[in-house]
Formats: structure tokens, sequence, C-alpha cells
């Protein structure tokens, strides 16, 4: 068997491995398990869009067999909507480290979720129970009913009431994008029942926390971020179950919204740094919240007791003149890069929100998020200290918000 179709069987070599192996450990070494005895170092590409075969009756027989139960296909691969051996690596290691069965990736966050919520769908079960705040195309995805679901949006504590019999999916993100607010998954687990909790866990990644130890049977990745972590690839994933991951990937096969095995290859190698750049750009960010926090001219600093490389804060002035003011920092959408990384919300990630839902979900007018990157944190915290200083009506008299104390730190939990 040659190098590119062992990428398959990857998934049962783990069975003999140390499964006490440390995350850092598995970081580097899972989905590479098989190279070394085939003369390896390197995971290989595979480009290949289609794949001969000379035997068309079993082919039919194994299109028809996935076409039946998803699994994934036994022997050599037959076309890369059905599959690719680069990107059946990550979607191994990826479950290695969320500690999951399975897991299956597309091409971007969103095309993930979208999958999550038509496998539901096509049971009848088109309601979806959501805590705000979650990403902005999330939430947008939801409310529009583009997929033809129907929300009801819910405080944790409101769960077990807005439950239905049709309730497909219940949808939480902790900490959530942009406010950074955490919950108890675990209770929130409880509160579902029978109903699959899904939880996105791409601020955390599982670096920080794991949320199928919690009671959560799906996570979902905006792989752009953290796991890339360079910028430079789109794509998501969801770890579960291999009975829900078989549902994934007829919907990937038959929607089309596969993952590029360049990207495949790139994720891979980004899983290999990942609890090392999480650790060092959390390091940098625990710092800049504690200088954040004691800086007259912010008002509000957000920051979840986990840790995490994200921050959101406010400023008492006109955040835009923040974003217009920085020059190491790069005002930019998204996050998890090597470089930091900074937006405003309620202009960019959740413009799509409704104002009202923004606001009553703690994503203010004034909140400011920031991607802290790797690099030398009086670097980052100069550029940051200039760009606040740069701000009109900022003093320290006009600082303190009427309604909370100056200067906290929020731990939402």
């Amino acid at each position: 068997m040659d190098a590119f179709e062992d990428a398959y069987d990857v998934m049962d070599d783990v069975d003999v491995v140390d499964d006490m192996r440390a995350l850092a450990t598995e970081a580097v070494h899972a989905g590479r398990d098989d190279l070394a005895r085939q003369g390896l170092h390197a995971p290989p590409i595979d480009l290949s869009t289609t794949y001969p075969s000379y035997d068309s009756r079993g082919e039919a027989a194994r299109i028809d067999d996935f076409a039946a139960n998803g699994a994934t296909l036994e022997g050599p691969p037959v076309y890369g909507r059905l599959g690719n051996p680069t990107v059946a690596r990550f979607e191994t290691a990826l479950a290695r480290l969320e500690g999951t069965e399975s897991a299956v990736a597309f091409a971007s966050g969103m095309a993930a979720l979208s999958a999550v919520l038509l496998v539901r769908n096509a049971m009848g079960l088109r309601h979806v129970v959501a805590v705000r705040p979650l990403y902005g195309c999330s939430d947008h995805l939801l409310t529009a009913g583009l997929l033809g679901t129907e929300v009801t949006w819910v405080d944790p504590a409101g769960i077990a009431d807005a439950l239905r019999p049709d309730t497909g999916l219940v949808m939480v993100e902790s900490p959530a994008n942009p406010t950074l607010a955490e919950l108890d998954l675990r209770a929130i687990a409880h509160a579902c029942g029978t109903v699959p909790l899904l939880a996105d866990n791409t601020f955390a990644t599982p670096v920080l926390q794991r949320p199928v130890e919690q009671g959560a049977r799906l996570v979902l990745h905006s792989a752009t971020k953290y796991l890339g972590g360079h910028g430079d690839v789109m794509a998501g994933v969801v770890a579960c179950d291999e009975e829900f991951a078989r549902r994934l990937r007829q919907v990937r096969f038959a929607t089309g919204g596969v993952l590029h095995p360049l990207a495949g290859y790139l994720l891979l190698r980004g899983l290999s740094t990942l609890p090392v750049r999480v650790r060092a750009a959390s390091a940098n960010a625990a710092e800049l919240v504690r200088r954040l926090t004691a800086d007259p001219r912010v008002t509000r600093v957000h920051y979840p007791r986990i840790g995490g490389a994200m921050i959101a804060f406010e400023v008492c002035g006109d955040p835009h003149e923040v974003i217009a003011a920085v020059r190491l920092i790069t005002p930019a959408v998204s996050l998890g890069s090597v470089d930091t990384l900074i937006q405003h919300p309620a202009s960019i990630s959740h413009r799509i929100v409704d104002a009202e839902d923004r606001r009553t979900s703690g994503v203010s007018d004034r909140l400011l998020r920031l991607s802290v990157g790797l690099e030398d944190v009086e670097d980052l915290w100069r550029d940051l200290e200039r760009a606040l200083g740069a701000v009109r009506g900022s003093g320290p008299a006009r600082c303190v918000a009427p309604d909370r104390p100056s200067r906290s730190v929020v731990a939402e939990g």
C-alpha cells in the first residue's frame, strides 16, 4: 500500500497508539503515525481530483456502500469529493486532539456549520436552540433561516424549556465571539438531554478545553483561525462521533463543500505548533490585559477565566480612531494568526447581526476585539498605547462609565 492509500488507515493506527500521550505530543504526531514505516518524514500532498480504477464493478459497490452509510471508503481513493488522503490526515489529527472518534473537514467554518444543520434538517429536526453571542455569520445563518431552520435564542438557563420535539441542535460558543463570555458547558449539556450540543471551540482550541469531555457531542472550529494559525488557509471542521461523521460526509459529498488538499496539508502542519502558539500568545494576552486594565482610557476589559489569546476591551472614546492609529498591529478581520489583529465587531464581524441583538448580547459600539499574536509584548503595548492616545475625548475624567466600574476585568461565566 502506498503513502496516499495508507493515509486512510491512520485512524485505525491510532488504536495502537498510547492513549496517554500528552496533547503536545499528539499535536506533533497525530495523523502522521504511519509515516516512519513508509520511509517518510513529511506527510505527502495528494492533489489528485480523480483516481484510476479498472474495476468498475468494485467501484460501484464501494460507492453504494458510501451512499448507504457514509463510512470512509476502504481501499484507494475514487474522487476528490468523496475524500482525500491528505485531508484525512488532518481529520485524524484533529479528532485525536479533541478526543472524538472522528472529524470531518470542510471548505470553511460556515460550510461546516451548514453541513451540521443540513444533517439535522434531513431528519425533520429543523429547530435550533442557541445562546448569544455567536460569531456574526453563525448568528445570521440561524436567524435568517437560510437553510430552513428556526431558531430560539435563550439564556443558558432557558435551554431546557426551549426544547421541542423538532429541536435538532443546541448551539453555543464558549468563549464567545466577541465578548469572550464563558458558559458552563457541562450544565448546558445536561440541559440538552438527548439533543446534541454543538460547541464552537474556535477561540479556545483543544489546548484550553475539550468540549466533548463536558458533554458536547459536536465541536465546531473555524480552522481558518488557530488550527491553521498563519492566516493563509480557509477551512472548517466538525469533531464528533463516527455516527454523526458519516452523515456529515454524505452532506459534504452532495453539496461539494470539500477542503482542498493543500489546505489540509497546511492545517496538519499548523496543528504541530498549535500548543506552543496558543500558550505563547496567551502569555502575551495576559500581560496586555494587565496593562489595559490599569489604563484610564479603557473602561472595560473582557478576558476569559480559561485564558487564551483573545481580548475584548471597551474604550471611552471613538474605537474607530484606535483602529486607524495602530501601526504594528494589523487592523483586519479574522483571528488566531501569528501576528496581532484588531477589529471593531459592530462594524465587521457582527455587522450582519441586528443592532439591538448585538447590544443585548454585550457587543457594544465601543468594543474592540484583539487577537494577540507572537510579537514581543513590549512592542505590542507601545503600539496599542500610542493608538489609545490618539483617541479624542478619552482623558481620564471622561472615562468612567456611568453604570459600571472603570478599568474592570470581566471574566464572563
